[in-house]
């Protein structure tokens, strides 16, 4: 039994997705997240409209944007997404759990192609508002991890065409 305090990361990125925001803050959610050891949820609801709401168990936190998102996403245990591509890539790249919820309010939703992708590579799971308590009972260990970026493939890549290499 893992008794550690566990605190949940919920990001819209820079715009609205209020969606996510009310979906987390539903007591089914709310008590699912308890009982996966959650103490704190920190919300970073961009420009979204939303209400402030508090809870017995969970500490929850509301803040607009961050100077150190990164910084935010290291000191959770897993993060909730919108779908934005940097976003995903960014917490990806640290290594921790994301869970990366689909907006299907947005026209031409591009951005469920590369959650479908990073999913099918088993790098994330991904949901909509809808489907996200069911989500939450997923396997978040048996995430693989997101590779380290190779710095040297484009000079590599560029030498070769140059004929360099």
């Amino acid at each position: 039994m893992d008794f550690k305090e566990k605190r949940l990361f919920v990001t819209v990125g820079t715009t609205q997705f209020s969606k996510l925001i009310e979906t987390i803050q539903q007591d089914e959610i709310l008590y699912k997240l308890s009982s996966m050891g959650f103490k704190e949820i920190q919300f970073q609801v961009g420009t979204g409209k939303y209400e402030q709401k508090e809870h017995q168990v969970l500490k929850l936190k509301y803040t607009p944007f961050f100077d150190d998102f990164l910084g935010e996403v290291t000191k959770s245990d897993l993060v909730i997404s919108h779908a934005g591509a940097g976003t995903c890539l960014e917490v990806l790249h640290t290594g921790k759990p994301l869970i990366v919820v689909i907006n299907e309010d947005l026209m031409d939703n591009h951005q469920s192609e590369l959650a479908e992708q990073l999913q099918s590579d088993e790098y994330l799971y991904f949901c909509t508002c809808n489907e996200l308590v069911e989500t939450l009972d997923k396997n978040l260990k048996s995430l693989r991890k997101y590779p380290k970026p190779n710095k040297q493939n484009f000079s590599n890549y560029l030498n070769k065409c140059m004929g360099f290499a």
